[in-house]
């Protein structure tokens, strides 16, 4: 464990007895909320949508961001809605579907394109996680507009011949309607080069979505680790986030452990708690 790392998890749980005092002090509704964590079911992939649920809720989460695994575009508008309800009665709330291709290049892609929203239009999704290419961010746009959903540009790294980093999504769509955004992936930002908490703060208004990992090489997109025991700065990415007053998703996309991942997950939501907790104390 890093020093900073060290220091920070250790002041945060000498404050928890505090923080816990005063939260108990409080009736839920009093509770301020300062993240909205929640979990990005592509984390899930290898467990059917029940199961996936139930892990979600021991999580101790509110908010799910859908992979179609669980939610698959396939299904009927009906069966959409039935399944959104199904997760609203379990207590959770849906911050959105993706991450969805979205293509133009030959009619049968625009066909498909048109479906994806109206696929995300019957889920009552507020926000699409999307990889467009620069070509489909016309059609894009206009499907926005006309379904009115934000559209939330993942940025993919090095390897995302579009959008390495989410500067590389901004300077496509700062000209653009204001339902078009990103979801700023932060292991992937790090690996582009950039600091995901500096292009928080700097591309504040078009922040709709937020995918959460912690890598343990910056550079390497196989060091992925459970939150915390990675080289993320978390403390400082959470203060950014509550600095522009961010209302979006903070979905962990854990990609590890695939067949397990519950373990790690759960580890991942107590440092993130833990930080929160000592960042409210101070």
């Amino acid at each position: 464990m890093r020093r900073r790392e060290f220091l920070t998890t250790m002041a945060a749980a000498s404050l928890l007895p505090q923080v816990t005092g005063r939260a108990m002090a409080q009736t839920p509704a009093a509770r301020p909320e300062r993240l909205k964590l929640g979990v990005a079911s592509y984390s899930l992939r290898k467990f059917p949508y029940d199961k996936a649920i139930e892990m979600t809720k021991a999580c101790d989460v509110k908010y799910i961001n859908f992979k179609d695994f669980h939610l698959p575009r396939t299904e009927s508008a009906d069966a959409i809605r039935a399944t959104i309800a199904k997760t609203q009665a379990a207590g959770l709330t849906v911050m959105g579907g993706g991450t969805i291709t979205m293509r133009n290049d030959t009619p049968e892609e625009m066909a498909t394109l048109r479906k994806d929203f109206e696929y995300a239009k019957a889920a009552g999704f507020p926000v699409i996680v999307a990889a467009p290419s620069i070509k489909s961010l016309d059609a894009v746009e206009q499907l926005a507009k006309e379904h009115q959903i934000k559209i939330a540009i993942h940025n993919h790294g090095p390897e995302d011949k579009f959008f390495p980093s989410p500067y590389d999504v901004y300077k496509h769509i700062k000209s653009r309607d204001k339902l078009m955004g990103m979801c700023v992936d932060i292991g992937h930002t790090w690996r582009a080069g950039v600091d995901p908490t500096k292009s928080i703060l700097e591309l504040s208004d078009r922040v709709y979505d937020l995918h959460v990992k912690d890598l343990s090489d910056l550079k390497n997109r196989d060091s992925q680790v459970i939150v915390g025991k990675g080289a993320i700065d978390f403390p400082a990415l959470f203060r950014a986030l509550i600095k522009i007053n961010y209302q979006g998703h903070v979905g962990l996309e854990y990609e590890i452990e695939a067949d397990n991942p519950l373990p790690g997950m759960l580890q991942s939501f107590a440092y993130m708690r833990g930080v929160l907790a000592g960042i409210s104390a101070t």
